[in-house]
């Protein structure tokens, strides 16, 4: 298979320096304060480690269905994105890398993809859509299975919430259990029998894993 010589790292640099809706500044400098923050503070100390076995976690759907981890994994190794949610444009970047890249790359090896964010199933189908992702793309409400890999953000500051308030992202009214909760981009490799094999943890929202290093931890296990 071929990939292109873009990483989503040069993606993600040539996004911020020609933004399709520049920020203002004021608000850029809040963000890249959290973001300076999150990345200090690293991974937390309690998060799952290989070996940790998922329990079969409720979801919903993108029609608002209820499904499961297990249901979703079908009974085959997965690898699950954790993203904030649609209005993120780093998470938007990163899933379509990840089905035009990855996708067919697993797909050919029998693992499941799966996309999960704590937001709303209506909002899941759109981000769904308008990236183009044939994955399932489901919501985790509550961020149940977030917190069972032990992976939550930390608490907004009045600055950002203000600051994402001012760019039109409402947290309260995005999330399906009506809470500010987020994961930090991660990505998990579980084997068939939902046991978390390996995992790539980043408390600096703006970073994401590289299709490169997935497939390669899909090969060394």
């Amino acid at each position: 298979m071929t990939f292109t010589s873009t990483t989503i790292a040069d993606q993600v640099a040539e996004m911020r320096a020609n933004p399709a809706r520049p920020i203002p500044g004021d608000i850029a400098a809040a963000f890249a304060t959290w973001v300076a923050h999150l990345a200090a503070a690293g991974v937390p100390a309690g998060a799952a480690k290989p070996g940790h076995a998922l329990p079969d976690t409720p979801m919903l759907d993108v029609h608002g269905a209820p499904t499961s981890l297990h249901a979703a994994t079908a009974g085959r190794p997965a690898v699950i994105v954790f993203y904030r949610g649609g209005w993120c444009p780093y998470c938007n970047l990163a899933l379509r890398t990840y089905s035009q890249e990855l996708h067919p790359a697993l797909t050919e090896r029998d693992i499941e993809l799966i996309a999960v964010s704590p937001q709303k199933p209506d909002r899941s189908l759109t981000t769904q859509q308008k990236n183009e992702l044939p994955f399932p793309v489901l919501s985790d409400a509550g961020n149940a299975l977030a917190g069972e890999l032990g992976i939550l953000l930390p608490a907004r500051t009045k600055e950002i919430r203000a600051a994402q308030e001012k760019i039109g992202t409402d947290l309260l009214t995005v999330n399906a259990d009506g809470t500010e909760n987020l994961p930090m981009p991660t990505v998990a490799l579980l084997d068939a029998e939902h046991r978390l094999r390996w995992i790539d943890i980043h408390p600096d929202y703006t970073t994401r894993t590289e299709v490169a290093d997935i497939l390669a931890a899909v090969s060394r296990v």
